[in-house]
């Protein structure tokens, strides 16, 4: 085993000790977790933004607007823990949603999906909205509601699933055209913070809203 792969293993180990713990110690916790997260990850897309050639004006328009979403992705998230089984039904289906990615992307390859990440393949995302219904029957929730709310659900995995890669493309896009390779070194093993979560914050918010709106 290289000694990056170590690195990222007991980065990611941290980093879920750390969710868990604040998740179930108290709200307070997993509050200041969330607006820490949210915070570091707008300074990351800050920086990103500096290093990309646009009007002063267009850059400012951007940080502005970042700020504004990483706040809503912020309130979101802080708005669902007291509905845990809703907040950790989205992650579950983000985590799946990237597992399959890997795993169908590695095993079967094919067509890159875009230029903006050579390494996605059409296959791996087609995997990805496949796999993101599987935590449907893991909590057992797809038994339990009526037959249009069903559809409602499963329709809400993939469109969370689309989200999370689209989240995932759209930094690496900037991260492209800043002509970095990550968003930044505060993860050991990983790069900035926001490159374990582009997925995360835009499927989250996406998710809840649509949880919402079903119930």
């Amino acid at each position: 085993m290289s000694s990056e792969l170590k690195k990222r293993i007991i980065t990611s180990i941290v980093l879920i000790g750390i969710f868990l713990f604040c998740y179930f110690i108290h709200a307070y916790f997993f509050y200041a977790l969330i607006v820490i997260v949210s915070l570091i990850s707008w300074i990351e897309l800050n920086n990103i933004f500096k290093k990309i050639k646009l009007k002063k004006s267009l850059k400012n328009i951007n940080v502005f607007l970042s700020f504004i979403y990483l706040s809503f992705f912020a309130f979101t998230v802080c708005y669902s823990y007291h509905e845990k089984i809703s907040l950790i039904f989205i992650l579950l289906v983000c985590i799946f949603s990237d597992i399959g990615g890997y795993i169908i992307g590695k095993t079967i390859g094919g067509k890159k999906l875009t230029k903006i990440s050579p390494n996605k393949t059409i296959s791996g995302s087609i995997g990805s909205l496949f796999f993101s219904i599987i935590p449907l029957f893991i909590l057992n929730i797809y038994d339990n509601d009526e037959y249009l709310i069903k559809i409602f659900i499963f329709l809400l995995c993939l469109l969370i699933s689309l989200a999370c890669q689209i989240g995932d493309l759209f930094i690496s896009y900037l991260k492209r055209k800043a002509k970095v390779k990550d968003t930044g070194n505060i993860l050991p093993g990983h790069g900035g913070l926001l490159d374990r979560i582009d997925g995360i914050i835009l499927a989250v918010p996406v998710g809840i809203v649509g949880l919402i709106i079903i119930y």
